[in-house]
């Protein structure tokens, strides 16, 4: 049987991607769950791990590395420290502890972590981290694992969204498998919904399940549904079904897209933005990157300088980066790419 550290070190060098372990996807084993950038950042330190994210090694990323990424915040020491104070705080818990006949653990995700001094050089900062034994016993021990787009991911706006759409992906290529149904207190749970908040289903459904799942529509390559299932009046359960979209291209041009308009394009109120390319810097961490993975020759080109050449081949001939196929022309040009 393939561990999930096997496919998380097989898929190392695929950065549209992450690798999450089951246990942690599904949330069933978390308490203290995250806020939305907290959540994010962990996805990041994952999915930087990779294969050796059981490993009691250090690991590293450089602030300038998280500021290019698209989605996530202009991050600096003093946003992301809080941030690792969130996920130090973040505790696993396996067993019940209202079960006599089980055993219970409780440790953590993240041991500690070292925000550097500013490279007087440079001007970057060196962000480094050890995961705690909790984690990496669980990861080390899984079988069962997450595949994520990672750029879905880093763009969703809600951690409700971002905790659904982790647990789905982690069921979503069982076998004969495309629902489960939670009980209320279980979503609640699954959305780390404090328990003097959207105390009523109506509230949850308003404010938790249902944006998550239009979000998650509009911006991944799932489409959910939630259907209520009633004892009485009282809506006791919600099943929430899943499909894999045909043709996610929608839902790509709109991660590639501006922000500006997301809510009302997903509401139906305005019309959807075609794809742009973008003006300046890499295109790690996009949806670009995914399609040059996809058509470019290998070895796999640099993504700053395919995102260079290309918008010097568009210059060239008075092609704007926003011009309405500039995606079909882009994998058109990078399949013909060649360094040198």
């Amino acid at each position: 049987m393939a561990k999930t550290l096997d496919v998380a070190a097989d898929r190392a060098f695929d950065q549209t991607k992450t690798v999450l372990p089951a246990e942690m996807a599904r949330g069933v084993y978390l308490r203290n769950a995250p806020s939305l950038q907290a959540l994010k950042l962990m996805h990041l330190m994952i999915g930087t791990a990779g294969g050796r994210m059981a490993d009691d090694v250090r690991h590293e990323i450089r602030l300038s590395d998280i500021r290019r990424i698209d989605g996530m915040k202009n991050h600096d020491r003093a946003s992301l420290t809080p941030l690792f104070e969130e996920l130090r705080a973040v505790v696993i818990r396996e067993g019940d502890p209202t079960d006599d006949t089980q055993r219970v653990i409780v440790g953590g995700l993240l041991d500690h972590a070292v925000l550097d001094r500013k490279d007087p050089l440079s001007g970057d900062t060196l962000l480094s981290w050890f995961f705690g034994r909790m984690f990496r016993d669980m990861a080390e021990k899984s079988n069962h694992w997450a595949i994520l787009d990672r750029q879905t991911v880093f763009h969703l706006s809600s951690k409700y969204a971002v905790l659904l759409f982790q647990h789905v992906a982690s069921l979503v290529n069982l076998d004969r498998m495309n629902a489960k149904t939670f009980t209320v207190p279980e979503l609640r749970a699954l959305f780390g919904v404090a328990e003097d908040k959207h105390k009523r289903f109506a509230e949850l459904n308003r404010w938790a399940i249902k944006p998550a799942i239009d979000e998650i529509n509009h911006l991944s390559r799932l489409t959910l549904t939630a259907t209520p299932n009633k004892i009485g009046r009282t809506v006791a359960s919600v099943t929430i079904g899943w499909q894999v979209k045909d043709d996610p291209s929608a839902a790509k041009r709109e991660l590639a897209g501006s922000k500006v308009g997301r809510e009302a394009r997903r509401n139906g109120t305005a019309e959807t933005v075609a794809a742009a390319f973008p003006e300046t810097g890499s295109i790690r961490w996009t949806s670009w990157e995914a399609l040059v993975r996809e058509h470019a020759s290998k070895p796999t080109p640099d993504m700053g300088l395919t995102a260079d050449r290309f918008r010097d081949f568009c210059a060239g001939r008075g092609l704007p980066l926003t011009s309405a196929g500039i995606e079909k022309t882009f994998v058109a040009w990078v399949s013909k790419f060649r360094v040198g």
